[in-house]
C-alpha cells in the first residue's frame, strides 16, 4: 500500500493523505461507523471522550480481523459541530501516530441517536502473508 500526494493538487489541509493505491490481492476490511459508546452501552460525555472512544471501537474492529491501525486506507469522519476541527485533529493525530490515510472529515445535522457527537468508518487493507513452501522457492 502507498499513500500519495498529487504535485498538481493543493496539498492536504492537515495530516492526510490525498490516495491510496492498494493491490487487488489481499483482505479488504470494511468498519461501520463506530461511535463514543463504551462496551457497556453507556455514550461517552462530551466531544474527546467521544472521539477517543469512537476510535478506540474502530482499532477494536480491525483487531477484530487480525488488523492494527496501519491497515487502514481510508477514514470517514462525521461530527455534529463545526467548532471542533482542531480538537479532532489533535486527537486523530495522537492515536494515529503518523500514519495518514486519505479521510474525510463532514459536519452532518446530527447522528443516529441525540447526544452522539462524533462517528469514525473505515476501510482497511491487509496484504496476503506468504506461506512458506509455496511459490517459486526450491
Amino acid at each position: 500500500m502507498k499513500f500519495f500526494n498529487p504535485k498538481d493538487i493543493a496539498r492536504p489541509g492537515s495530516k492526510y493523505s490525498h490516495g491510496a493505491l492498494v493491490s487487488t490481492i489481499g483482505t479488504r476490511l470494511i468498519a461501520a461507523g463506530q461511535v463514543g459508546v463504551a462496551p457497556d452501552g453507556t455514550l461517552e460525555q462530551g466531544f474527546e471522550a467521544q472521539s477517543r472512544r469512537a476510535w478506540s471501537n474502530l482499532f477494536a474492529v480491525l483487531a477484530g480481523a487480525g488488523m492494527n491501525k496501519t491497515n487502514l486506507i481510508k477514514v470517514t469522519v462525521f461530527v455534529t459541530q463545526p467548532d471542533v476541527t482542531a480538537a479532532y485533529r489533535a486527537i486523530r493525530d495522537e492515536v494515529m501516530e503518523g500514519h495518514m490515510p486519505p479521510m474525510t472529515y463532514i459536519v452532518c445535522a446530527g447522528l443516529a441517536a441525540p447526544g452522539m457527537l462524533v462517528e469514525i468508518e473505515g476501510e482497511a487493507m491487509q496484504e496476503p502473508q506468504r506461506v512458506r513452501g509455496q511459490g517459486s522457492e526450491r
